[in-house]
């Protein structure tokens, strides 16, 4: 059977599956080949870098005639950094963790959809609000940054549902295979968009071991935190925390997050370490369904095996 949804039709594309705009990693190559294998390519302008997107969104914009979008941190960009994006012509913005409202219409001026992830309801209100042409409803079980005190996937899809009907819902946080797509069908949601999967494919623009670390992680290793953010020096506003794997500074400052905020010394030691190669140079966002990432595929031909697995999921408990 055909998975025909709101967001499908509304972008053309053959399954409801999107890419989830991951600052740094989704880049041109990946967003490219979400697209070409039916899904919805989201590229990850994150802090919406000049130099970055230069570099990444031709590759995109002049690589496939599919669909596709970019994704922003709402909080770390400006106009012009909407207005560059506009440039390589996206079907869609994604908004996340801020207020979309000061872009919002610079979006629909462009002729491009408006998505907006949210976290908790008052985001959600607020992204109806804004004229949202899309909701992604991230859980906490989701790798990378998300709520602080958010509420987990299964129980906050259907109520985003149903506060944005109309509006079609993606499906956000422990989603990495086909069985988790077919839930979030299920939820009432009109599709799903998938990170911690996509991290670990050949066109992700991540080293070598981030892969294989993600291929070898296990969802109770992950836990979500503070600490690096605040060893890195980065400005994430401290409603968002990030789901990792684990990691030495971690280890050492868990539960410490204020201490760790006042420690200037800490926080050199910290970029010492990684200038030595003693620890990663970057976090390794993973989400908790991290379990179910056991390969390192090709990013086009994984969209259609995630479709076709969702599609036999709902068959057999359609069956049932």
């Amino acid at each position: 059977m055909a998975l025909s949804t709101a967001f499908t039709r509304m972008f053309g594309v053959r399954h409801p599956i999107a890419l989830a705009p991951m600052g740094g990693s989704a880049g041109g190559a990946l967003t490219a080949a979400v697209s070409r294998g039916g899904g919805f390519g989201l590229l990850g302008g994150g802090n919406g870098d000049p130099d970055w997107l230069a570099r990444e969104a031709p590759l995109v914009a002049e690589g496939t005639g599919e669909p596709w979008g970019i994704g922003f941190q709402t909080w770390a960009i400006d106009a012009g950094a909407v207005e560059r994006a506009l440039e390589y012509g996206p079907r869609a913005v994604m908004l996340s963790f801020g207020d979309p409202g000061p872009f919002a219409e610079r979006v629909r001026r462009a002729g491009a959809a408006l998505i907006v992830q949210v976290t908790d309801l008052d985001e959600a209100r607020q992204a109806v609000d804004a004229g949202a042409d899309v909701i992604v409803a991230q859980g906490t079980e989701g790798g990378g940054h998300g709520a602080r005190r958010g509420r987990s996937t299964l129980p906050f899809v259907p109520v985003v549902v149903d506060l944005a009907d109309p509006v079609p819902v993606l499906a956000a946080g422990g989603i990495a295979d086909g069985r988790g797509v077919a839930a979030a069908l299920a939820l009432g949601a009109a599709g799903a968009l998938l990170g911690t999967r996509f991290q670990a494919t050949t066109e992700a623009l991540v080293a070598p071991g981030t892969a294989a670390a993600i291929v070898a992680g296990r969802g109770a290793d992950t836990e979500r935190n503070r600490v690096l953010d605040l060893a890195r020096g980065s400005r994430w506003p401290s409603k968002y925390t990030a789901r990792t794997l684990g990691h030495p500074f971690l280890d050492r400052w868990r539960g410490r997050e204020d201490e760790l905020a006042a420690d200037p010394e800490a926080r050199r030691a910290y970029q010492d370490a990684v200038a030595q190669g003693r620890i990663p140079p970057l976090p390794l966002w993973a989400g908790e369904a991290v379990d179910l990432v056991d390969d390192v595929p090709c990013a086009a031909e994984l969209v259609g095996a995630l479709a076709a697995q969702a599609e036999d999921a709902l068959a057999r408990a359609g069956g049932r």
